[in-house]
């Protein structure tokens, strides 16, 4: 992972995501659980950025 996917992940996961998969199931996902909570949403932006 570079450094700026992971500064990403950690202020605005959606984005870091989006950067890395694009548009779909994955990307909602992530809007969904930042929506709910901040840290839902930044470990789920590791769980799929680390792979």
């Amino acid at each position: 992972m570079s450094l700026i996917i992971i500064i990403l992940n950690i202020l605005l996961p959606p984005l870091a995501v989006f950067m890395k998969h694009g548009v779909g199931t994955t990307l909602v996902i992530s809007i969904l659980l930042t929506l709910i909570g901040w840290i839902p949403g930044v470990i789920h932006a590791f769980l799929v950025n680390g792979k």
